[in-house]
């Protein structure tokens, strides 16, 4: 946590964020409010929806309502206290919480990394043990894979907060961030962030050799299709994370590094549901079918018999839908 001071002990921090933009910082305000509704919307919605259809109880959907979770989890360890600090002149935040602060968010950012490296492990075996996939993939070893993630973020963050505990802090102990950053005892994690590409990297590279081994060009898109997401979400996560650090060494631009942790510990977390939906077309459809029958409930029956409703809504879903309404 990079602090300045004079050399007097002082029990809190003060978060400078982004006031030297100074009126700016009510459209902040709003932008970065609409941000975090957006997440929490689609993170919850994505995690409810996946929790009422069972068609969607298998392993692959399985991780995703954990990725949505996580990335809900992580933003909210950041994302309230930056709207407060926003609208406050003093923008002080107490030892103790910006340690507590530090800690969960370092929790959960640790354990995306690794579920990220469990989802591509499911890919693969999807796409090169597809007979055996419902095998492999049993819930006990799904339940594992995210236990284990967890177990690492919880582990990670215990440590890098002990050796926080352990530092001397000198007043005013002014940050010149919007939230607790740790660059130094991230640094000393570098092994999480490369052992978790590296299996990204391997399973990864299994799952090419599998697909340029198929004849048939509609299965290669398929497994292309099954897979283009998540590389999408690792490509966002890991490309914002690496910038957000790449540059601590110098510190060259305080501003630039405020965008890019912007970027990661909010834009990232909005984005993910929203990646996987628009090119899940199971995801989709189950969203549409359950905003189907929610408006069949409230809205005149008349109106749903004229196919108001179903004039609206994708090719893709209209036959199913016309099915399930008879």
């Amino acid at each position: 946590m990079a602090a300045k001071g004079n050399g007097t002990s002082s029990a809190h921090f003060v978060l400078l964020g982004f006031s030297q933009q100074g009126n700016v910082q009510v459209v902040l305000f709003v932008v970065f409010l609409v941000i975090y509704v957006i997440t929490l919307l689609g993170s919850m919605g994505l995690l409810v929806l996946i929790q009422l259809v069972a068609q969607l109880h298998i392993p692959m959907y399985f991780f995703l309502s954990s990725l949505s979770f996580l990335d809900f989890c992580y933003s909210s360890c950041i994302t309230p206290r930056l709207l407060w600090d926003l609208l406050d002149e003093e923008k002080v935040i107490s030892h103790a919480a910006c340690l507590t602060q530090f800690y969960f968010y370092v929790a959960f950012a640790t354990a995306e990394c690794y579920l990220l490296a469990a989802m591509a492990y499911d890919r693969y075996v999807a796409i090169c043990s597809p007979l055996l996939y419902s095998l492999s993939m049993s819930r006990g070893l799904c339940v594992l894979l995210v236990a284990s993630s967890c177990l690492a973020g919880v582990t990670n963050a215990t440590l890098h907060t002990g050796l926080a505990l352990g530092l001397s802090f000198c007043g005013p102990n002014v940050i010149d961030h919007f939230y607790c950053e740790g660059p130094l005892l991230f640094a000393l994690s570098c092994f999480n962030l490369a052992a978790t590409i590296l299996a990204i990297l391997l399973s990864y590279a299994f799952v090419l050799t599998a697909i340029l081994g198929t004849r048939s060009a509609a299965g290669k898109r398929k497994a292309f299709s099954t897979c283009t997401s998540h590389l999408a979400v690792v490509v966002v996560s890991y490309g914002s994370f690496m910038a957000m650090y790449s540059q601590r060494s110098s510190r060259s631009s305080r501003v630039q590094d405020k965008v890019a942790s912007v970027f990661y510990t909010m834009v990232t977390p909005m984005l993910n549901p929203f990646i996987y939906s628009l090119r899940n077309q199971e995801v989709k459809y189950f969203l549409f079918y359950l905003s189907f029958l929610l408006l069949k409930e409230l809205l005149p029956q008349s109106f749903i018999s004229k196919g108001n409703f179903l004039c609206a809504t994708p090719g893709w879903a209209v036959t199913k839908l016309k099915a399930q309404a008879c």
